[in-house]
């Protein structure tokens, strides 16, 4: 069965726990949860299940507006694609993206230098040694420290799950491996490595993927999502809504359901412990655990009552995190096969230069500057049942950054009618993503039949983040320090999951929500997963 529009009448208890939010840490949540036989709820505010992993339709054509690959799901034994495998009961596929999955390409006056990501780790490996011959001995010291991050990343995430006295007992000896590349830069890890402001460069392209330059990003991040893609990437038959279509079955055979156009108002509170939740239109919905996938902003800084989060510090807490960039997806569908048209399935990766940091600053200074990255993919190459779903046309999209500033003064605007000089802005960055398209695909020049670009205000409206942000919070090497962001809070019954507790991303989101299940169920259920 499909996710329902809320009524009364199908929130009616009893529950066992309510999800806020249908991202998949959410689902992954819920879906765990009713495995160990919880009647679970989730409620989710947007008029489509999923969070980033929904799609959309317009004029025909289908866009996903999250998903662009995943790594690790080529690998039938990883701990990712055994997770996958579990909460949809193995009912989600994967198709494989071809030998180059990424591609980087630099822009100059002179012809463009490009860099192609090939999977397995030793090919890659392989190709950045052909592509700099004399950094050999940096390029394989980078891919041990990069193993180092991912050796010690379990421990460090699972502690988070670990109830407090178990915590504190354990903390510092599954922590310590991790925080001690994790307090780096990036940029400060790799230029110990080399001096080489191409490789560099080289080795940060994607960035793009985890929302920070090498200056600013902690190396903890870059490593683990590097490491994700060694293998390569795939992306979901199906498209990406196929994700959360799996894994509604799993909720609803314990008794769970999945409810849209649900928002969800305040977290009840009961003598000092969550009750369940209060929806926008007065209903009140019981439960003795409550899981937020809504973000640890929109978690503790709205839907807890102010006295309550106040009384326990926790929206000074907030402040010690920030939001990640911001970013405007250009959509675009064609009339005609992703084959007639000769898209390919790898994805491009476009710079104006190798020092990332700079191209960012120069960015958020002027907007007429070149654009820092540009994200091009091709959804209807990668996926294998698009054909048979969607004959006869194909769709493109191209993702920039943007700083959410540039789009502020219209947030208390209406979507799709705020106006000329809104529009203006738009027409201007849609123009400039086209340019990098064409240069990478210019035999689409003059067939596109319909395009339409997301902006900030576009995420703050449909995914309700406060400042447009694709990442949740910032991956700073501050952040891997705080001991607050994990599933279990200060408020008995309340839980988190979701990439803001473990890592940006489909993977962190996920696991966020094996954490999030393990800090309920008071177990480790990834070894569970791991044993089957």
């Amino acid at each position: 069965m499909p996710s329902q529009v809320y009524k009364p009448a199908l929130a009616q208890g009893p529950w066992d726990a309510v999800v806020i939010g249908s991202g998949i840490g959410g689902l992954a949540s819920a879906a765990l949860l009713a495995q160990a036989g919880r009647r679970v709820l989730v409620l989710e505010r947007h008029y489509v299940a999923g969070g980033f992993t929904h799609t959309f339709d317009r004029k025909g054509y289908r866009w996903d507006v999250g998903i662009h690959y995943v790594g690790e799901m080529q690998r039938r034994n990883s701990v990712m694609k055994r997770v996958c495998d579990a909460v949809s009961e193995g009912r989600l596929r994967w198709a494989p993206m071809p030998e180059i999955y990424d591609r980087a390409v630099f822009l100059g006056e002179g012809p463009d230098e490009v860099y192609d990501f090939v999977a397995g780790r030793e090919n890659l490996k392989s190709k950045l040694k052909d592509y700099f011959p004399g950094e050999a001995t940096a390029i394989d010291r980078y891919f041990d420290l990069v193993d180092q991050v991912a050796r010690s990343a379990r421990g460090y995430f699972m502690e988070k799950a670990l109830p407090p006295a178990a915590a504190v007992l354990a903390s510092p000896f599954l922590r310590r491996r991790f925080l001690k590349l994790s307090d780096k830069t990036t940029w400060e890890v790799i230029s110990q490595l080399t001096r080489n402001e191409k490789l560099i460069g080289v080795l940060t392209t994607q960035y793009g993927d985890y929302g920070l330059p090498p200056k600013r990003s902690s190396f903890a991040i870059h490593a683990i999502v590097a490491r994700h893609y060694f293998e390569g990437g795939s992306y979901p038959a199906g498209g990406s809504e196929s994700i959360a279509e799996s894994i509604f079955p799993t909720i609803e055979a314990a008794g769970g359901k999945v409810l849209i156009k649900a928002e969800v108002k305040e977290v009840l509170i009961d003598k000092g412990r969550a009750a369940g939740v209060l929806m926008t239109n007065g209903d009140r919905i019981e439960a003795k655990t409550v899981v937020s996938d809504a973000g640890v902003f929109n978690t503790f800084g709205r839907l807890l009552p102010a006295d309550v989060a106040d009384g326990l510090g926790l929206r000074k807490k907030l402040t010690q995190v920030s939001h990640s960039l911001a970013h405007a997806c250009l959509y675009m569908g064609l009339k005609g096969t992703a084959a007639e048209h000769g898209l390919p399935k790898a994805n491009f990766w476009l710079y104006p230069g190798y020092d990332h940091d700079a191209s960012i600053d120069r960015y958020v200074a002027d907007p007429e500057a070149p654009l820092p990255v540009t994200y091009i993919s091709f959804p209807s190459a990668k996926d294998p049942d698009w054909d048979a779903n969607h004959p006869g046309i194909a769709t493109m999209e191209a993702v920039a950054f943007v700083p959410y500033e540039r789009f502020q003064k219209w947030e208390d605007t209406r979507w799709m009618k705020r106006g000329p000089d809104y529009e203006a802005l738009k027409a201007r960055l849609s123009e400039r993503l086209l340019e990098n398209v064409y240069r990478m695909v210019p035999q689409v020049r003059g067939k596109i039949d319909h395009q339409e670009l997301s902006t900030p205000l576009s995420t703050r409206h449909f995914a309700n983040y406060e400042n447009g942000e694709i990442y949740g919070l910032d991956h700073t090497p501050a952040r891997f320090r705080l001991k607050w962001l994990k599933p279990r809070t200060p408020v008995d019954g309340l839980f988190l999951t979701g990439q803001d507790i473990v890592s940006v991303g489909f993977g962190g989101a996920l696991m966020g929500g094996v954490l999030a299940a393990s800090a309920v169920l008071g177990k480790n259920v990834l070894s569970g997963i791991l044993k089957k």
